[in-house]
């Protein structure tokens, strides 16, 4: 049985899609941490049949829209004096800036500096639609 200490004030990223733990572990640069960090991979899981954990033990800010495009599932817990104070459940953001690229050579994100905006445009497919020319992408291309 692993045991990893509770933490006092931070925060748990649970229910992460087994395998994807080590992208978000980089794209938070955990691994040059000053802080206490658990990774997780594999664990039983009843719902999921296997899922990676990542434990802080630091208060730190989280882009939850990238979060939800990595895995719509997660949940974020965060942790006060030991204890549980709020339980996030992410979900494909509505709509995204300068997350995607737009790869449309026609669109006008290829030309001008502006924003790269998408919005959410099929749930069950993770599909984006970008705001400008209509080019349709995959949260999956981020992933």
């Amino acid at each position: 049985m692993l045991n990893v200490d509770q933490i006092r004030n931070g925060i748990v990223i649970d229910h992460i899609k087994a395998g994807q733990g080590i992208r978000i572990f980089n794209w938070l640069g955990l691994g040059r941490a000053p802080y206490n960090v658990a990774f997780v991979v594999n664990a039983s899981s009843g719902r999921m049949g296997r899922k990676d954990i990542i434990k802080i033990d630091n208060e730190i800010e989280i882009n939850f829209d990238i979060l939800g495009l990595i895995d719509p599932n997660i949940t974020v817990n965060i942790i006060e004096n030991e204890g549980i104070t709020e339980k996030i459940k992410l979900q494909l953001p509505e709509r995204v800036e300068d997350i995607l690229v737009c790869k449309n050579p026609r669109c006008i994100t290829s030309t001008e500096k502006i924003p790269h905006i998408f919005h959410l445009y099929d749930r069950g497919r993770e599909t984006y639609r970008c705001e400008y020319c209509d080019e349709v992408r995959s949260a999956a291309d981020f992933r």
